[in-house]
């Protein structure tokens, strides 16, 4: 056998349909497109928006809010979350390592849900009340980035 010999499978292939080759094809004449004119003719496509002229509907709507680009974003942590982490002190390299946040220069906050049965020592941008009295309630050192 030979690569020249290999074809597809027995009815695992089918023909290009060829239209606007004549009327007999059953796809002649306007070849699929509709009537005349921009639209039956090739290179022809318009915006997926665009409503006939017509007032777009994203234009006709009302503007609301806004998008504030000075807001923190904290990758949030819980202290359940925390018993996963091995080592004593945790920061944002050995909790990307346990796989509990993504980036070590990400914003982190640390909330109280939860309990912790160890004393730990942690670095975090932000912990909530309860989260920073159950750490050192259990004798760990709560320390900010």
């Amino acid at each position: 056998m030979k690569l020249g010999d290999l074809k597809p499978a027995a009815g695992s292939t089918k023909k290009r349909k060829r239209i606007g080759r004549g009327n007999a094809s059953g796809w002649g004449r306007n070849a699929g497109r509709g009537e005349k004119g921009y639209g039956s003719r090739s290179g022809s496509k318009s915006a997926g928006l665009f409503e006939g002229g017509q007032m777009p509907l994203h234009r006709r709507l009302p503007k609301r809010g806004f998008t504030n680009h000075f807001r923190k974003v904290y990758e949030i942590l819980n202290l359940r979350d925390l018993s996963r982490v091995e080592a004593a002190t945790i920061d944002a390299e050995a909790l990307v390592a346990a796989g509990l946040i993504n980036k070590t220069d990400s914003l982190i906050k640390v909330l109280g849900d939860g309990e912790i049965d160890r004393a730990i020592e942690i670095t975090a941008d932000a912990f909530s009340k309860t989260a920073e009295e159950k750490i050192t309630a259990a004798g760990g050192k709560v320390t900010r980035r």
